[in-house]
């Protein structure tokens, strides 16, 4: 009887994880910029499904040259929009809420902007948004 209660628990518990799991996001969208080998990528991590905020990282990947993953701040469950914009040779400017970062490939880095005056440095790329209920990339023609 005290093995079967036992067993009983375990089963209980390992249910009760994965359900806890099951409502965690854990999701990687790219902007390929030439191919795979050369992209920027979104990052985001929920450990629990009662967090309120979500871990946030960009991969800047030029391979076989660079590759870096950089924590940027962290954002809320439901996606913020983040906008791609050209900054220069292998520099791109990204816009999420009220944050900027410039993302470079030459050396794969990632850094906070602090932008004065809030406009794009360049042509708007594309966007990291919601497309139906996942993160997805979806190029400036037919960004919002």
């Amino acid at each position: 009887m005290a093995k079967r209660n036992t067993a009983a628990r375990r089963l209980l518990a390992a249910g009760a994880l994965l359900l806890t799991l099951a409502g965690c996001e854990n999701s990687a969208t790219s902007y390929m910029i030439e191919g795979s080998q050369h992209a920027l990528i979104l990052v985001r991590e929920q450990k629990f499904p009662w967090d309120d905020e979500l871990k946030q990282s960009i991969i800047a990947s030029r391979l076989p040259s660079c590759q870096k993953r950089v924590r940027i701040h962290p954002g809320p469950t439901s996606l913020v929009e983040m906008r791609i914009y050209v900054a220069g040779d292998r520099l791109w400017a990204l816009h999420q809420g009220n944050r900027w970062y410039l993302a470079g490939t030459e050396q794969c880095l990632v850094q906070d902007w602090d932008n004065p005056d809030g406009q794009p440095p360049g042509a708007l790329v594309g966007s990291f948004v919601l497309k139906d209920g996942a993160p997805a990339f979806v190029a400036a023609a037919t960004a919002n």
